[in-house]
């Protein structure tokens, strides 16, 4: 089936946005030491040019950028960060857009949730504000970038991408046609334009991405449980354990490991095991 040309007219406008933070974000993978994946062929998904990253369920999902330590082109690392963008023209489609967002990143943050990745979001075009509080109140990172300075940012090389919902079949494609007309080097340019139009809120951006990337962790608290576990089938009776327990009876029995890890942004991931060898392999994990 031919696609619409207002598809792919939004198809040309969120490459752009994706090409506009790639050098930044390669210029930190590079500061850190860290291997940015992106849309290409990497041996290490064998030759597939998708980012894909499988959630502890084993459901997969399709990223944008991806930065990863312990890495090359032929072994995947773990992830530092998780980034993706997009562009919406109206704003009845903003928050199914956030909505696909969320729910491709949040199983993976909470897949590798020792690793505590960087959740990054970089939106173009028309976001409701219901929708980018949706982002902000599940701890994502966020960078918006108006509608107006996008098409500020293409009619630099001479290209309206302005559109409305009485804009015409025959008038979304000339605006295509006019797209797939610029050379690599125009390309470029909107994508720089993009970055400079934008430079306030994508610095603050990549200050917390690198935040985030220079933490380390400050301190790693060990509480052990010992005692004898006690059930009650109503509240009042539980109270009542409670207010007549004696705490300086000395304790018996193992219960479990319960760990805190607390990095120096405040991040914090905890685990609780009952089995001594996960509790270790928990901890090491830290250790990347």
């Amino acid at each position: 089936m031919a696609q619409s040309p207002a598809h792919r007219l939004g198809q040309i406008i969120g490459d752009e946005i994706e090409a506009a933070i790639r050098n930044p974000l390669m210029a930190i993978a590079e500061e850190f030491g860290l291997y940015l994946d992106y849309k290409h062929a990497r041996p290490a998904r064998g030759g597939k040019r998708k980012v894909t990253w499988r959630d502890r369920h084993g459901n997969t999902h399709d990223l944008d950028y991806v930065l990863e330590e312990g890495r090359s082109e032929e072994t995947l690392g773990y992830p530092r960060a998780f980034i993706e963008t997009a562009w919406r023209r109206y704003t009845k489609h903003s928050r199914n857009k956030a909505q696909e967002i969320q729910g491709a990143i949040t199983p993976l943050a909470e897949t590798y949730q020792n690793y505590q990745p960087f959740l990054g979001v970089v939106l173009a075009g028309v976001f409701t504000e219901g929708s980018l509080v949706q982002f902000r109140s599940h701890k994502f990172n966020l960078a918006y970038c108006p509608y107006d300075t996008i098409i500020q940012a293409f009619a630099s090389e001479g290209v309206d991408i302005s559109s409305d919902e009485g804009t015409s079949e025959e008038g979304l494609q000339r605006k295509v046609d006019a797209c797939d007309l610029l050379t690599p080097i125009q390309r470029e340019w909107i994508a720089e334009a993009i970055w400079k139009l934008h430079a306030d809120r994508f610095n603050s951006f990549f200050e917390a991405l690198r935040l985030c990337l220079n933490r380390r962790v400050e301190h790693i608290f060990v509480l052990t449980l010992l005692g004898t576990s006690h059930r009650f089938n109503s509240i009042k009776d539980a109270v009542r354990f409670v207010s007549e327990y004696d705490q300086s009876a000395p304790a018996s029995g193992f219960v479990r490991y319960e760990l805190n890890v607390r990095y120096s942004n405040e991040d914090e991931v905890r685990g609780v095991f009952r089995e001594k060898g996960r509790a270790i392999e928990f901890l090491r994990s830290f250790e990347n």
